[in-house]
């Protein structure tokens, strides 16, 4: 009897860890099945594919933080500075991460808008984008339209809210400071793979779109160039998002370094 709570303690120590990485490795495996998936559409089992890898890894992190065990020591006065969130996110990387949300949501709105049917996929609006090309009302695709933004957008706003609560619960709840930038820079990064590897495919999409047929014309350059850098920010941000997932201190802590964590 007397050996169960250290046992407890020893079993749940890392269990934090064990759930960030199930999550992954769940959704890689989601991923690699639903890519594989039958369909007579190429681009929409992708979709499905990103926006389950996605989802898996912020189920996972945020598993792993209600895993996570509370300090059982004596409780010790705090600081009459309210804890924010802003004061617990990567103070250099969340504000790229919320510039690709807003980017991926204003790509997608654009991608709706301008969106239309193509004729030879009977049923499918928002499929692809038509263009003039030799005197000719030509489809290009695959268009993130309607078709391909509705689980984009659904996964947004499940994944969203859900990591913004996590987040306000960390920032008001009990803990070191080490143990809540942890937490929170778990969770962030969760975020940040949902987000990127969106964007990541929104791109491509448009990419090669915009390149078939060479039919886009000047402004479908214009757009190219424009969407390009964003790609390789994605690229970036995702690498950081997952390295940050699988092992949160393994980032530099420039909160830490510029001393703008407060004692309890």
């Amino acid at each position: 009897m007397l050996d169960t709570v250290p046992l407890q303690s020893r079993l749940l120590d890392h269990a934090d860890h064990y759930a960030r990485w199930s999550g992954l490795a769940i959704g890689i495996v989601a991923a690699q099945q639903l890519v594989t998936m039958k369909s007579g559409d190429i681009a929409m089992p992708l979709v499905f594919a990103i926006t389950a890898f996605g989802l898996c890894a912020v189920g996972g992190v945020l598993l792993g933080d209600a895993l996570t065990l509370r300090p059982q020591e004596a409780v010790r006065t705090a600081s009459l500075a309210p804890r924010l969130i802003r004061d617990q996110v990567p103070p250099r990387m969340a504000p790229l991460l919320l510039l690709q949300a807003a980017s991926l949501v204003t790509l997608l709105a654009i991608g709706a808008v301008t969106a239309s049917s193509d004729p030879d996929q009977t049923g499918r609006t928002g499929h692809a984008i038509t263009v003039t090309c030799e005197g000719m009302r030509t489809p290009l695709g695959p268009w993130p339209g309607l078709y391909y933004s509705g689980p984009m957008f659904a996964a947004l706003a499940i994944g969203s809210p859900v990591c913004v609560w996590a987040l306000r619960r960390i920032a008001h709840g009990p803990g070191s400071d080490q143990q809540r930038r942890d937490r929170a820079w778990a969770i962030t990064g969760a975020w940040g793979l949902l987000v990127s590897s969106q964007v990541l495919l929104v791109v491509l999409m448009i990419f090669i779109a915009l390149t078939e047929k060479s039919c886009a014309g000047p402004l479908g350059a214009a757009t190219i160039v424009v969407i390009c850098p964003l790609g390789l920010l994605s690229l970036f941000t995702f690498g950081w998002s997952l390295v940050t997932v699988v092992a949160p201190r393994a980032v530099d802590d420039e909160a830490a370094d510029d001393g703008t964590f407060d004692d309890e």
